[in-house]
């Protein structure tokens, strides 16, 4: 079974994906760790986006669908794989659909994590880690026991990130919700888009996207 992860920055795309993997043998491919790890291996496509990336520019789609088109290759891939973080636009879709069709394969769903603006700033500008062991922590869902000190380490210093500042999240969000519009629609009517409630608790947004994976799995061994 073959996924995309759709959801605005601090859906949780990355700890649903691993979920989903963990429970269903689906690979999880976050195309950030895949264009460094390609870049890395020192490969014919590695060494362009290499340098590309090192000059400050954006990897072309043309490298990334060769990435991807690579990696599916792989043996973790036979039970199928998750995107997250690719398709961002709907040349994108057509092209990763193109790549797909070649090999025989589909994308089964893509599935959309739906969240509120303001949420996803409250979740995401609250957030800061132990800068001793990394253990992470929330002004208002995930404090520590005893304030100012590492549950996990005892260390007292800790440190956010600076994308996670209100403004700078509002336009991460924004520009989220204005580059997926198309890709979106682009999918509906393809009829594989799914939509699961965001804002739920993490394991209730776990229990949706088994419920959506073990339909399919289900329709498929019951041929």
């Amino acid at each position: 079974m073959n996924l995309i992860l759709l959801g605005p920055p601090g859906a949780g795309k990355g700890t649903q994906a691993k979920r989903l993997q963990d429970t269903h043998g689906i690979t999880h491919l976050s195309t950030g760790d895949m264009l460094r790890a390609e870049a890395a291996s020192g490969s014919k496509l590695g060494k362009k986006a290499k340098a590309i990336m090192d000059a400050g520019g954006l990897v072309s789609d043309e490298i990334i669908i060769g990435m991807i088109s690579n990696r599916i290759d792989a043996a973790d891939c036979k039970a199928g794989f998750i995107l997250d973080g690719f398709p961002r636009t709907t040349p994108q879709a057509e092209s990763l659909d193109e790549m797909l069709d070649a090999k025989g394969l589909i994308i089964n769903y893509v599935i959309e994590i739906v969240a509120d603006n303001d949420a996803m700033v409250t979740r995401i500008t609250g957030r800061y880690t132990c800068a001793d062991c990394g253990s992470g922590y929330h002004d208002q869902f995930q404090k520590s026991a005893k304030d100012g000190v590492c549950d996990s380490c005892g260390g007292t210093r800790f440190n956010r990130r600076d994308d996670d500042k209100e403004q700078t999240v509002r336009s991460r969000l924004a520009a989220y919700q204005e580059q997926t519009v198309s890709i979106i629609t682009y999918y509906r009517n393809k009829g594989v888009l799914k939509s699961v409630e965001g804002m739920k608790a993490i394991d209730e947004i776990t229990a949706q996207l088994n419920n959506i994976v073990g339909q399919r799995k289900a329709g498929i061994e019951g041929g």
